[in-house]
């Protein structure tokens, strides 16, 4: 008798779990007449394309077309009892959220969807970012590609067979469940790891984000997929050519900091102290040709508010979150600099990033004046600095070209 009253109140305690208290909340009934997408959102896209653009940090043609690009990415909802989203109304949600960092529940009360529906839509959309934008605004890169990096790095910053810069930042995650010290950084903060490297339009070319914010500075270099590729000749890099005016060939490198290797392929300045006059004007040339990674962080950072803020998801979501950015930002920096003039720019203005005066003295861009940066921090080291003879001889004839006559010519401001 016993066994069957418990079971009796089992089945109804299911039974009440069970029972939903309604198909759709209330509030999100009101979706067509009161949601976001259907009513301010529209409005903008229509009649106020300004603030369109400060909603979504692209013009509304931009916006259709992406939409147009997506779609076909976004999950099949053939199975769905109730009628799907629309996917302009996911991607607005997701865009919108990227741009100003508000919280998930925000989100499904501005645009009247469910809590549960808007934490699926995300990371749903960025998935969807990345495979239809990827192969097209970010793709694998050959040595007819890199020849052409390499050939606008020097035509812009004056720095020879230097195929792109390259960085690394910590992106700020919550504390995923069950980690440990897994993600925990020197910081003291959860983070996952994000290294990249730019071309001499601050568009980046190569993508590596998710390691561990655990792991030691030092190591993360070692353990990125471009650093094994180049330490495998996976790299397909054109091959050694000759500096400018010369018959001295040097490989063709990238340009980091000094939280750096120095390798063949990767030159990092002089040791700061006792420089020499020839070592300063190494240093002020790889500065400035390293700074576009800097920028192009920055400019990252400062239209994509939800990278000034912790972000709070899996770190799986988080990953697919960055290589959505990073997609985002190649797709409307190629669109500005394809069809609008550099002074009319809106996504990256002139003096958003640094620059140079006439008389060549550097200005800083507004985007070291944001708040919020302090979510995306440097790595103090990226890898052992125990460089191979060669590659150290090789920085030597770069530096002594410098300041060669050939090399004041490039930049006589450089003194």
């Amino acid at each position: 008798m016993q066994r069957k009253r418990t079971a009796l109140s089992l089945c109804q305690f299911v039974e009440k779990k069970k029972r939903r208290r309604w198909w759709v909340r209330p509030i999100n009934r009101t979706r067509s007449k009161e949601g976001h997408y259907d009513t301010i959102f529209a409005y903008m896209k229509d009649h106020d394309h300004e603030e369109f653009y400060e909603f979504t940090r692209m013009w509304p043609h931009k916006f259709e077309q992406l939409v147009e690009l997506v779609s076909p990415f976004l999950p099949n909802a053939q199975n769905c009892i109730r009628k799907p989203l629309p996917a302009g109304l996911r991607i607005a949600l997701t865009l919108s959220y990227l741009a100003h960092g508000n919280a998930v529940r925000t989100q499904s009360w501005d645009y009247r969807v469910g809590r549960s529906t808007a934490y699926k839509i995300i990371p749903e959309v960025c998935e969807a970012i990345w495979s239809a934008l990827h192969p097209t605004y970010l793709p694998d890169m050959n040595r007819e590609k890199w020849a052409k990096v390499a050939e606008e790095f020097y035509l812009k910053w004056q720095f020879p067979n230097c195929v792109g810069a390259v960085d690394g930042k910590h992106i700020k995650i919550r504390c995923p469940p069950n980690s440990g010290s897994e993600y925990f950084n020197y910081k003291q903060y959860f983070s996952i790891v994000l290294m990249a490297t730019c071309d001499a339009q601050f568009k980046f070319t190569w993508v590596d984000v998710g390691q561990y914010g655990s792991i030691s500075d030092g190591g993360v270099w070692s353990r990125s997929k471009f650093g094994t590729d180049f330490e495998r000749g996976y790299v397909d890099l054109p091959p050694p050519k000759n500096l400018p005016q010369t018959n001295i060939p040097i490989h063709h490198v990238f340009v980091g900091d000094e939280a750096f290797p120095l390798k063949m392929y990767l030159l990092r300045p002089y040791n700061r102290k006792d420089l020499g006059d020839a070592e300063r004007v190494f240093n002020y040339r790889l500065s400035r040709a390293r700074r576009v990674i800097e920028n192009s962080f920055g400019i990252l950072v400062s239209r994509w508010q939800i990278l000034t803020r912790t972000i709070c998801c899996t770190p799986d979501n988080a990953t697919d979150i960055i290589k959505a950015l990073v997609c985002l930002h190649n797709y409307i920096m190629t669109a500005e600099e394809q069809h609008v003039m550099p002074y009319a720019r809106t996504y990256c203005p002139y003096d958003l990033i640094d620059h140079d005066t006439l008389d060549h003295d550097e200005i800083l861009g507004n985007w070291r004046n944001q708040t919020g940066l302090g979510t995306f921090t440097d790595l103090t080291r990226i890898g052992a600095n125990n460089a191979r003879t060669n590659a150290t001889q090789q920085r030597d004839v770069i530096r002594d070209y410098f300041v060669s006559p050939l090399g004041e010519q490039e930049a006589p401001w450089q003194y």
